[in-house]
């Protein structure tokens, strides 16, 4: 198996996803931090209602600070 580096901290990790506040693939600590976020539901609200509409490249709501 391949590591690969996590865009938001940096670090290596066999697991990425997408984040829902942009398009930077993080690891599991991350999206675990990004899960707790106050904006996080907002965020993948959003995201939802522009895959329903067809859009597969939307670029999230921005990353809020803090993350």
């Amino acid at each position: 198996m391949r590591k690969r580096k996590c865009d938001r901290c940096g670090e290596r990790t066999l697991s990425l996803t997408m984040s829902y506040f942009n398009t930077e693939m993080i690891c599991p600590e991350c999206d675990e931090k990004e899960r707790g976020h106050p904006e996080f539901e907002r965020a993948r609200k959003r995201e939802e209602k522009a895959v329903k509409q067809g859009n597969y490249n939307f670029e999230g709501i921005g990353k809020p600070d803090g993350l």
